[in-house]
């Protein structure tokens, strides 16, 4: 209870430094939307690493491997059925052994809003909550309580501000991907047509965002997601080695969200 009083204050400071014009963001501290929190410090050199699971786990190993070999920290959202699966019991507790955040993304991936209009609801109170509590259930397995694992990301990273608040009673903190770069699109398949964005483009992107903002990448939270659909051969966690490198020798750092809430 004691961490969940300090997440609802840390919260209520966050909502207070963001009373400023949107021109001064670059010196604002956290960034909160829709009451997620979409960027954390924004005057500090540090990103964090965050990745999403469903339906595909393809790059679980080697990303486990490069972040080991790297040092690097990050912070896995999975689903219910992702924590469920005999596929993937091997890969949750290497990355629960490493020290990575392991936390909840709904448990059964469910939309919590119509894309046309993000304040139509598709789920009430209920079915969030029971979702959300079926998979912490599934996360208990390997040890990991709700108390340990306080941060959520909602499923499509797509949300509005009822969700967040549901969150907020129970304790958690919501937070989302930092817009601005490609990495989002990392998942998506040459069938696509227009909407495919190869794994060139999204480093592309990350790296021009890094050079024209003005505050850079400083508290960006930055989404790449574990595996994709087998059709899209050309991988971007393949490019997670060039990537940490590049950042790095930017004068960047990867950070523990848990640090925020502590």
């Amino acid at each position: 209870m004691v961490q969940y009083f300090r997440i609802a204050i840390w919260l209520v400071l966050c909502l207070a430094a963001l009373e400023m014009p949107a021109q001064d963001a670059r010196f604002a501290h956290p960034v909160i939307r829709f009451g997620g929190l979409e960027r954390a410090d924004t005057t500090a050199k540090i990103i964090f690493l965050v990745f999403t699971g469903g339906d595909y786990n393809d790059g679980g190993h080697y990303i486990s491997r490069i972040l080991k070999r790297k040092r690097v920290p990050a912070h896995f959202f999975f689903t219910g059925d992702f924590y469920r699966s005999a596929e993937n019991k091997k890969l949750i507790r290497r990355l629960k052994r490493q020290g990575h955040y392991l936390g909840p993304h709904s448990d059964k991936h469910l939309l919590y809003a119509s894309w046309e209009n993000r304040d139509s609801l598709l789920v009430d109170k209920e079915m969030f909550t029971v979702d959300l509590l079926n998979n912490y259930q599934a996360m208990l397995p390997y040890g990991i309580t709700r108390a340990q694992a306080p941060i959520f990301m909602p499923p499509y990273e797509w949300y509005n501000q009822q969700i967040s608040d549901w969150a907020a009673e129970m304790g958690l903190l919501l937070i989302n991907f930092t817009p601005g770069t490609r990495s989002n699109a990392d998942y998506t398949t040459p069938d696509m047509g227009n909407r495919y964005v190869n794994s060139a483009q999204i480093y592309e992107s990350i790296c021009q965002y890094e050079r024209k903002s003005s505050c850079g990448m400083n508290g960006f939270i930055l989404l790449v997601h574990i595996g994709t659909h087998p059709d899209r051969t050309d991988k971007f966690y393949r490019r997670l080695p060039e990537l940490i490198d590049a950042l790095r020798e930017r004068g960047y750092r990867f950070g523990r969200l848990l640090q925020l809430v502590k």
